[in-house]
């Protein structure tokens, strides 16, 4: 039995509308606070080397998390927030 869909009640899906606005890698949101804590340590405190330090590793592993769950901010709020329920 094949499905056929029904005329009219079929609509074009962009890829646009279901994959994550990734920035450089990671998701946007842990991209820009990831270089907005890099950039308070390295201009704030003027510790320019521990704040490239920063943004090298914190941007490494948001990659590295990214390419095994492109939406990785929103499955770590969603575990944090349903910690209990789902405890064995």
């Amino acid at each position: 039995m094949s499905v056929r869909p029904i005329e009219g009640f079929e609509i074009p899906l962009h890829r646009v509308l279901t994959e994550s606005i990734l920035l450089g890698g990671p998701p946007r949101s842990v991209a820009i606070l990831n270089g907005m804590m890099a950039a308070a340590l390295g201009i704030g405190l003027q510790l320019w080397i521990a704040g490239l330090a920063l943004w090298v590793v914190g941007h490494a592993v948001a990659v590295f998390a990214s390419k095994r769950e492109p939406q990785v901010a929103a499955a770590l709020a969603r575990h944090l927030r349903q910690k209990a329920y789902l405890a064995c």
